[in-house]
């Protein structure tokens, strides 16, 4: 489209601070030029032929891990297994409550429903502010603009207030048993990375996609892999959320009760270590890329819980744990600092490339 000065009409949508809400609210039938997706997002989907291979999401129940050593034991090789093939999971039965749940997600939905005027004081384009409101964190960069709003709240080490810290220990549960979990399916001791003097961090986004007038033409969130150790996600009915396993994009359905849980290019473990997946297993782990199918119907609710130290300063360079280096598995990354790889990440935005490319030796 000759006509089309995507910086400008880029501009104009973030001056409104009102986010893709905004535009539902003022009832667009048609999709802003910036929303549409690049040609090649929807590639991997095509299936050739007719031809479809079935894939399910690997469903994991942590019912009975502390009292049955022998349960223990499988539930570990599953996730270990999951974590290799897939970097995707969902895990039932982790004693966080339905209700409790339910009503993240209600609260979220509050938040993104209420007068523009009252979320407007929370709009910034600034990344290290403890509380940010606004439409695509990488809104200027990325190559399209998506379908969904965002409020991110830090969590830890620093939470904002009392009630963010008691939600901040809950989450941080979740993550730290998932953590030991997949350190200890990878043979090594569960307290390796503990003992590396890492810090904590935890960063709680609440993603709100209203319902599109033209899905065909944008998505929710385009194809990439999280600048985390492991990110624990909600999600509601509504459903979007694929991961790309051999080439095909493989739904990731709502189970009632259940949270997504999927390893980011950053690794962490017990006490919140943040170290690189890729580069510090040297492959052996896998970041599952993901992205999210926009809709018709709406609005859909996520809240996907970061941990990932990315927000605060270190100067401690991260690299391939030596015990899984050997003659046949040389290093693979280069070594570099947690808050390097993120500022990389952030800069690039979500152009469908792994920022792991930029650290390969």
């Amino acid at each position: 489209m000759v006509d089309y000065d995507r910086a400008s009409e880029l501009k104009a949508f973030d001056e409104t601070k009102a986010g893709v809400k905004g535009l539902v609210d003022g009832g667009v039938t048609q999709i802003p030029r910036i929303f549409y997706c690049q040609s090649g997002d929807y590639l991997e989907s095509s299936i050739s032929g007719g031809e479809k291979i079935q894939f399910s999401i690997p469903v994991i129940d942590l019912g009975g891990v502390s009292e049955d050593p022998f349960r223990r034991k499988k539930i570990v090789e599953r996730i270990g297994e999951a974590s290799e093939t897939w970097g995707f999971f969902q895990i039932v039965n982790h004693g966080f409550p339905v209700s409790v749940m339910e009503e993240i997600k209600n609260g979220v939905l509050r938040f993104h429903e209420q007068d523009i005027e009252v979320k407007k004081q929370f709009y910034t384009r600034d990344p290290m502010r403890p509380v940010v409101y606004n439409s695509n964190f990488d809104l200027h960069k990325a190559p399209s603009t998506n379908w969904r709003d965002s409020f991110t709240i830090l969590m830890a080490p620093s939470p904002t207030n009392p009630e963010n810290l008691l939600r901040s220990a809950a989450s941080n549960e979740i993550g730290n048993f998932i953590a030991r979990v997949v350190i200890r399916s990878s043979w090594l001791n569960p307290n390796h990375l503990k003992d590396m003097d890492c810090a904590e961090g935890l960063a709680v986004v609440y993603h709100y996609y209203p319902a599109c007038p033209q899905p065909e033409l944008t998505l929710g969130a385009s194809k990439h892999a999280d600048n985390s150790f492991l990110t624990v996600l909600l999600q509601d009915h509504v459903g979007g959320l694929q991961v790309l396993h051999h080439n095909y994009w493989i739904d990731i359905p709502y189970e009632p009760g259940a949270l997504a849980v999927n390893i980011g290019d950053l690794l962490q473990a017990s006490v919140f270590c943040k170290l690189f997946v890729k580069l510090i297993s040297n492959d052996k782990f896998k970041s599952g890329e993901h992205r999210v199918l926009a809709s018709n119907v709406g609005p859909r609710i996520s809240v996907a819980s970061f941990f990932c130290t990315g927000m605060m300063p270190s100067t401690r360079l991260y690299g391939r744990i030596k015990e899984l280096i050997s003659e046949d598995n040389t290093p693979k990354y280069r070594e570099t600092t947690v808050r390097d790889y993120c500022a990389y990440f952030n800069d690039k935005g979500l152009d469908g490339n792994s920022a792991l490319h930029h650290f390969k030796i």
